[in-house]
């Protein structure tokens, strides 16, 4: 299975729209397969040059790896040369920073991945999160429950 083109039109198009509600700095949305194929891709007007191929390394990280960016970061810091490791064989397009949600299913399948840049981690984080749930799926960060999160979003 994987995200429709519907399905990933309509969490881009929300998840802009939350991003304007919230105030953000412009920002670029990537919802990419489960194979990390890219099936939607929008800037805002003013997003600055790198922020699509930053949204896109989010997204990328988080599918190749299995993991939400947010999950990707904690190991980045506790195993920095695996991670610089991982990012040399994915040509560099691995960027572990939290802004990537992975998107599942209400049973839990994976369907892909949904990368923002542009604000905040976190502001970017809440957007997709907010363009998920636009689309009546799941999105999962990679949080800890130490973290204030839950592990899956609804």
């Amino acid at each position: 299975m994987s995200v429709s083109l519907e399905q990933a039109r309509r969490i881009a198009d929300a998840s802009l729209v939350k991003g304007r509600e919230l105030g953000l700095k412009p920002l670029s949305v990537v919802v990419v397969d489960p194979r990390a194929s890219v099936v939607v891709t929008l800037s805002e007007d003013g997003c600055s040059q790198m922020r699509q191929r930053i949204a896109l390394g989010k997204a990328k990280a988080a599918i190749q790896l299995g993991l939400g960016t947010r999950a990707l970061m904690k190991r980045a810091e506790e195993q920095a040369y695996f991670i610089q490791s991982i990012n040399g064989l994915a040509g560099g397009e691995f960027v572990p920073v939290p802004g990537c949600v992975l998107l599942r299913d209400q049973a839990g399948t994976l369907l892909g991945a949904v990368g923002i840049s542009g604000d905040t981690s976190a502001n970017d984080e809440a957007a997709a999160l907010s363009g998920i749930a636009a689309a009546n799926l799941v999105g999962e960060t990679g949080c800890f429950f130490a973290h204030p999160c839950k592990l899956r979003h609804a």
